[in-house]
């Protein structure tokens, strides 16, 4: 049986403290991002889709308790799903709350061609400070560069940098580690310096900016693969270039 790729998104924002409209925009902008797509349906506790039949007063009233609950297009051939949570101050950046939005689409021509649009629209959406979008198996090493081990700090993996736990980062705008896609608000990316003419004549090639003066920042053409040894080294030259991702920079 083949394993299906993915492309796994996460985004992070300030906390939802009311309905805001926020959630709505983000589910909207991905139907947008990828025409023909409905995110219209949840799933039960049986793991079955259910129709949502009022999905504006759904989201408006689960944004009240802070949450996105999970939506899909209900198609479990090509399943594409969104959901988002509360992160409490203790386990983030600068100990402030913040909401985090997680998205799953298939890692298909489509998606993958629409990618930075379905980014951008999660992003620009719910206002947030950074964010990324990276297949599922570059994503698993990455995960690495944070995960603790029984010894205590990460122990990454392919020569990839340690990364400070997201509670450890002094403030909410820099971004925790990179990914295939990364939007950086404007504060975001003041925060780690970019652009700077001189240093991301490269990135820049790859980048564009967002309605709101963010970026989206594409590290390599196609989407990433470690195994792909020119993917690696774009990813640590990526690393070396912005010290603060990851709390790596002075303090």
């Amino acid at each position: 049986m083949t394993t299906r790729k993915r492309l796994e998104l996460n985004v992070y924002a300030p906390a939802l403290v009311r309905d805001d409209g926020r959630t709505l925009a983000v589910v909207r902008g991905v139907e947008l991002a990828l025409p023909g797509l409905r995110l219209d349906w949840e799933i039960d506790k049986e793991g079955r889709p259910i129709e949502v039949l009022q999905r504006e007063a759904w989201l408006a009233e689960a944004a009240t308790r802070g949450k996105l609950p999970l939506l899909c297009n209900g198609d479990e051939s090509h399943p594409v799903t969104i959901s988002g949570l509360r992160r409490f101050a203790s386990a983030s950046a600068g100990g402030q709350p913040q909401f985090q939005v997680h998205a799953k689409l298939p890692l298909d021509a489509p998606v993958v061609t629409a990618a930075a649009d379905v980014l951008e629209a999660v992003a620009e959406g719910v206002r947030a400070y950074w964010g990324q979008a990276t297949p599922d198996g570059a994503a698993l090493d990455i995960a690495y560069q944070v995960a603790p081990t029984l010894e205590g700090p990460p122990s990454p993996r392919r020569g990839l940098p340690a990364l400070k736990l997201f509670q450890h980062i002094r403030s909410p705008e820099i971004p925790y580690y990179l990914g295939w896609l990364n939007y950086w608000s404007a504060a975001s990316a003041g925060a780690i310096g970019f652009p700077d003419p001189a240093r991301d004549t490269d990135l820049l090639s790859r980048a564009r900016r967002t309605a709101t003066g963010g970026w989206i920042v594409q590290l390599t053409e196609s989407p990433l693969d470690l195994d792909d040894p020119a993917h690696l080294e774009t990813l640590k030259r990526a690393y070396g270039r912005f010290p603060e991702i990851g709390g790596r920079g002075a303090p």
